[in-house]
């Protein structure tokens, strides 16, 4: 499929989904958001794909933001239904996902580009992204999952203060609040990127995507992630991978796993 605001290429197993609209920062309007869902679930069900690393377009930004002329008409019931429809079809199907998503945050990533890349299960930042909420600055607060995800990385403290000041942090303040993983240089940022995922894509995907909903109910209110943690790992004995992985290491030999 086309896309008119992303750039979807394959290196292997691994599924680039580069947000392309330069000329705007690669700021999130109601088009790419569409898009996105569409590449993303894509993704997740194509059995060639293993990981996706997210990006955007240029040396400047990652993504600046939302479009913010989309929301000069909306009112009450409308914002809520924004925030609603990013939640249910973006950001909460990247956390959620079934692959490993890493996001490489190559320039700004303020708003919902923030939101985005921390919706991502990992981070890399190259040294001059820059990284933000200053949504209060226009009379509102991140909707697109920021005030939970950042709470969750950082801590209630430093998420406040991110979110109430507005302020801007480094790549290198980023590193040190948890907020992303691994910090390099712009001309390292993607190959950092590829060799991580291509790491995770050496293991048995069943068990990654086990992993995955695993470490996402340890923050998921009213789940107890303990369960969820036993109910995976039971899951794992019924799969073809565990009789490969368990095969390969009595063997001395690497595993094949073929995800079934």
């Amino acid at each position: 499929m086309a896309f008119e605001n992303l750039l979807i290429e394959q290196k292997g197993r691994i599924q680039y989904i580069i947000i392309n609209r330069e000329s705007k920062l690669n700021a999130l309007n109601k088009a790419t958001l569409a898009e996105l869902h569409t590449a993303i679930t894509d993704a997740f069900n194509d059995a060639s794909t293993g990981g996706l690393i997210i990006t955007g377009a240029g040396q400047k930004a990652f993504v600046a933001g939302a479009d913010i002329s989309e929301f000069v008409a909306l009112d009450a019931d409308a914002g809520r239904d924004l925030a609603r429809e990013g939640h249910s079809k973006v950001f909460d199907v990247i956390e959620n996902g079934t692959k490993p998503v890493i996001a490489a945050v190559n320039g700004f990533a303020l708003g919902g580009g923030l939101e985005l890349a921390m919706a991502c299960h990992i981070r890399i930042a190259s040294t001059n992204a820059k990284m933000g909420l200053p949504e209060v600055t226009l009379g509102l607060i991140p909707g697109y999952g920021g005030t939970q995800r950042l709470t969750r990385l950082v801590g209630k403290g430093k998420a406040l203060e991110m979110i109430m000041t507005a302020d801007m942090i480094t790549a290198d303040d980023a590193y040190q609040f948890g907020l992303v993983n691994h910090v390099v240089s712009q001309d390292e940022l993607l190959a950092k990127a590829e060799e991580l995922l291509n790491k995770m894509l050496l293991r048995a995907p069943l068990a990654l995507a086990s992993a995955i909903k695993a470490v996402n109910a340890a923050s998921t209110p009213g789940v107890n992630g303990f369960e969820v943690e036993i109910e995976e790992f039971g899951k794992c004995f019924g799969t073809e991978d565990i009789k490969e992985g368990v095969a390969a290491f009595m063997e001395k030999r690497k595993p094949e796993f073929k995800g079934k």
